[in-house]
């Protein structure tokens, strides 16, 4: 008999969203924490939390900036000042090593080192480093997570998560041709059904944000759209430079490879009636970063970039100005063409940027109901499957390989991750200050717990398993704000004073997912009564997996 097409739909549906479900549940935890990347790394470094936050003038900021490199940084052919924002206290200032700091001469049959950047973190006021903070990658090693993985090339991650984002794609497109009763499914949810609460579950999750996940899925192959689809530039723009001279001009201003130091030594001009003009011709807007090519050299070229706003495009307006005499070499990006500002839009619909606190707020929730709707959909097919073992089971048999390896990999995704981010955050207050590669360290504990809560899960992915997991993880994602009270240099009351609502968001916010997986552990432990009761006879073996009607202990 000849399936439908409905039916082959909700094929496709299962298989894309099973193979990759559990890099997508990584990918939405880690992109959905990367909201709040700039709040997150604040939390992580408690020796800011008491820090002063006094209106200083953009002007004042970067003449404070530009002393410090000049002492530091000289020599250095690029600068990057990032200025104070509402997000962000401090005058973040990094500077690329000179060649002959980056590392020794090399053989010319092999590549140089890779040359590195200093940074510092600097009071606006007086351009002083703050109080040295801890070294940490903050929430910027979730961003770079959800699309660089971590332990492997960029190259490769990219094109594993692109690869993993298009089946999410499909998954989405094929799961609303299946559910022909989508909207009515949205306000349809039966508990204590088994198979049938999972299936309601997943619907709800998916339909409740299901504009955002098509938009986030999408924007986020659009993000990198280069690198997975390169042809059209290296075609169109074969005989007229190649793909630089495609990026050159669609993104006129932004190549690096234009900016040749001449030798030629030359002070820096004075950078503040660059910021007044650029200010003014952007009708008032400030100045987010201040960007010195070849500083100090006869070729020195200054480029300032608007602050980000309410705009939806992640491209902002540059201003581009002779770093040796001041004056104005052009403007880039006032109207930008078609194509750019597509791109643009689309990019800054993914990283939300512009959002105001409430509406990031918004992203944030529907990135939360993209994990529950990937680990629904994972948990939904576990149920499935384990009906085909019902007959075995009782009889004293055993699942099949299949679907023990889904049930570990499901306990080490949906139990695991959550665990690792918390351990993430205790590795921050716990390892010393001073420690050598500290920043690498935290991370080492990330996959440390994550990986041994993996392994755990495959060797024993029963019901005991996922209460231990998700209860360590609530405990310590609830202890979070606790460990802040006595292991930074302010108590909470004087973080809520001085720096407000970013440290505090973030422990309400700790608590509130560790009592969700509170939540899921006394959900584990009625399915596990239930299975005790149930059982037919005491020799039965315990069942394992969590998305099961009658699971084992």
């Amino acid at each position: 008999m000849k399936e439908g097409f409905r039916q082959s739909m909700a094929w496709l549906h299962t298989w894309s969203g099973l193979l990759v479900g559990w890099v997508l549940f990584m990918v939405f935890a880690a992109g959905t924490a990367s909201y709040f990347k700039d709040e997150i790394t604040l939390w992580m470094k408690p020796e800011l939390h008491a820090a002063a936050q006094p209106a200083v003038p953009q002007v004042r900021a970067v003449e404070s900036a530009v002393a410090y490199l000049q002492q530091r940084g000289a020599d250095s052919p690029r600068w990057f000042i990032n200025l104070p924002n509402e997000r962000q206290r401090s005058t973040d200032v990094l500077w690329l090593a000179p060649p002959a700091a980056a590392g020794a001469a090399t053989p010319e049959d092999k590549k140089p080192p890779r040359r590195r950047f200093d940074r510092a973190s600097l009071d606006p006021a007086t351009g002083e480093p703050v109080t040295a903070p801890r070294v940490t990658r903050g929430g910027e090693f979730f961003y770079r997570l959800h699309f660089d993985l971590h332990y492997m090339p960029a190259l490769w991650a990219r094109w594993i998560v692109g690869f993993c984002a298009m089946f999410m794609l499909v998954a989405i497109f094929s799961g609303i041709v299946t559910h022909k009763r989508i909207f009515k499914d949205f306000f349809t949810f039966r508990p204590k059904k088994g198979q049938r609460s999972w299936l309601d579950a997943h619907n709800v999750t998916a339909v409740l944000a299901l504009p955002y996940h098509l938009m986030i899925t999408y924007t986020g192959l659009v993000t990198l759209m280069f690198l997975y689809m390169p042809w059209a530039p290296q075609v169109a723009y074969k005989d007229r430079g190649g793909e630089q001279a495609f990026f050159s001009e669609v993104f006129p201003g932004g190549g690096r490879d234009q900016f040749k130091a001449s030798g030629n030594k030359v002070p820096l001009a004075p950078i503040a009636p660059m910021i007044a003009q650029a200010s003014a011709h952007w009708n008032g807007a400030a100045v987010g970063r201040v960007t010195v090519h070849q500083p100090n050299d006869a070729n020195a070229v200054v480029s300032l970039t608007r602050a980000e706003g309410p705009q939806l495009s992640y491209d902002q307006p540059t201003m581009q100005f002779n770093g040796a005499t001041g004056a104005l070499i052009g403007t880039f990006g006032d109207v930008p063409k078609p194509a750019a500002e597509t791109r643009g839009v689309l990019y800054g619909l993914h990283i939300g940027r512009f959002a105001n606190p409430l509406l990031r707020a918004l992203f944030f929730l529907s990135g939360i109901a993209g994990c529950l709707m990937v680990a629904t959909g994972l948990l939904l097919w576990a149920v499935k499957e384990r009906q085909k073992y019902a007959k075995t089971l009782k009889q004293g048999g055993r699942v099949g390989f299949g679907l023990r390896l889904v049930d570990g990999l499901n306990l080490g995704a949906i139990a695991g991750l959550p665990l690792a981010m918390a351990a993430f955050f205790w590795a921050n207050r716990l390892l010393p200050v001073e420690m050598a590669e500290r920043g690498e360290a935290e991370i080492r504990w990330f996959f440390i717990v994550w990986g041994a809560s993996a392994v755990l899960g495959l060797l024993r992915p029963t019901l005991r398993m996922w209460q231990a997991q998700l209860a360590l993880g609530a405990l310590l994602f609830v202890l979070l704000p606790v460990l802040n009270a006595f292991t930074g240099p302010a108590p909470l009351t004087v973080s809520l004073r001085c720096g407000p609502s970013a440290v505090a968001g973030f422990d309400l916010v700790a608590i509130a997912l560790g009592l969700g997986l509170a939540s899921a552990v006394w959900l584990v432990e009625r399915k596990r009564r239930k299975a005790i009761t149930q059982k037919p006879a005491p020799k039965t073996p315990p069942q394992q997996g969590f998305a099961t009607s009658g699971g084992g202990s």
